[in-house]
C-alpha cells in the first residue's frame, strides 16, 4: 500500500544556519492516527511545514523528499498537495478571517472552483462533522475559542484532505471542549497526524507516536510503549502530567 505520507532523508537548515532537521524518514499509511511528540526546538514545526510545501528542499536549504500518496511535494504540485494535506494551526484565528463561519469554510473549496449547491453541501457537511452546522451564519469572532478551533478544522475538512495535521489541538481548551474535540477527531474518516505536548491526549487518540528530538526521529512505535519508557522520556525532555500514569489505564480502552 502506498503511504499517504512519505518522508525520505528530509534535512533542513534555515538561512541563519540553524539546522532544524537531520535526515528524517517517516511513513504514514492511510487511516493511521499518529502523534508527533518532542520537546520545544525539536523540529516539529519545521517538519509540519514540509508536509504541504511551505518549506522544501527546493528552497536550497534542505534535502530529501516528501510525497503525499505518491505525489512529490514540489512547487509545481503545491495546489494539489495543499488540498491533500490539511493543516490546522494552533491559533484558529490564523485561519478564520471572513465575516461568517459559512464563508470561512467555503473559502478553500470555492477557490478550487466549487460553486452553487455543491459548494453549499461541502460546507454544511464539513460543519456537521465538527458539530457546528447551527453556527454557519455566525461571525467567527462571536464564538468561543473551542468553537473557533472546531470551525478551523471544518475549513480544512471542506477541502476533503487525505491527511489532517493538527498543531497542538488541545491547547487553551477547557476540559469539556477538549473532550468534545477528541470525540470529533475520533469520528473522522481521515489519516491524522497530531503535533502535541499533551501526552494524555496523544495516548487517547493516537495508537502510534513518533518522537522528534534535535531534528531526528528517535522513537517510532506504540504510544503506550513510548510513554511508559522512562529512559526515553527522560532523555528527550518528555514529562507526563503529575499523577498521570498510562499503566493504570486499561489497554482495552486505548485506540487501535
Amino acid at each position: 500500500m502506498t503511504p499517504v505520507l512519505e518522508l525520505n532523508g528530509v534535512a533542513f537548515a534555515y538561512p541563519d544556519g540553524h539546522q532544524a532537521l537531520f535526515g528524517v524518514d517517516l511513513h504514514v499509511h492511510p487511516g493511521e492516527r499518529v502523534a508527533m511528540l518532542g520537546p520545544n526546538g525539536a523540529g516539529k514545526t519545521t517538519l509540519v511545514l514540509h508536509l504541504n510545501g511551505i518549506l522544501s528542499s527546493e528552497s536550497g536549504h534542505g534535502e530529501g523528499s516528501v510525497a503525499v500518496s505518491g505525489l512529490p511535494v514540489t512547487r509545481k504540485n503545491l495546489l494539489e498537495i495543499r488540498r491533500r494535506v490539511g493543516v490546522v494551526f494552533q491559533d484558529p484565528d490564523d485561519q478564520l478571517f471572513m465575516g461568517s463561519v459559512r464563508a470561512d469554510v467555503a473559502f478553500g473549496p470555492a477557490n478550487l472552483g466549487l460553486k452553487g449547491a455543491a459548494l453549499d453541501k461541502r460546507v454544511m457537511d464539513a460543519l456537521e462533522q465538527v458539530g457546528m452546522a447551527d453556527y454557519a451564519d455566525r461571525p467567527p469572532h462571536h464564538l468561543s475559542f473551542g468553537q473557533r478551533r472546531r470551525v478551523a478544522v471544518a475549513t480544512v475538512l471542506a477541502m476533503e484532505p487525505e491527511i489532517l495535521v493538527l498543531d497542538e489541538p488541545s491547547s487553551n481548551l477547557d476540559p469539556a471542549s477538549r473532550r468534545e474535540l477528541a470525540d470529533i477527531l475520533r469520528g473522522l474518516d481521515v489519516t491524522l497526524m497530531m503535533v502535541t505536548h499533551d501526552l494524555p491526549y496523544a495516548l487517547e487518540l493516537c495508537p502510534r507516536a513518533v518522537v522528534l528530538s534535535s531534528g531526528r526521529v528517535v522513537a517510532d512505535g506504540r504510544t503506550f510503549d513510548i510513554l511508559t519508557d522512562e529512559h526515553l522520556m527522560s532523555a528527550h525532555r518528555l514529562e507526563l502530567p503529575w499523577g498521570f500514569d498510562p499503566r493504570t489505564i486499561s489497554i482495552d480502552s486505548l485506540p487501535g
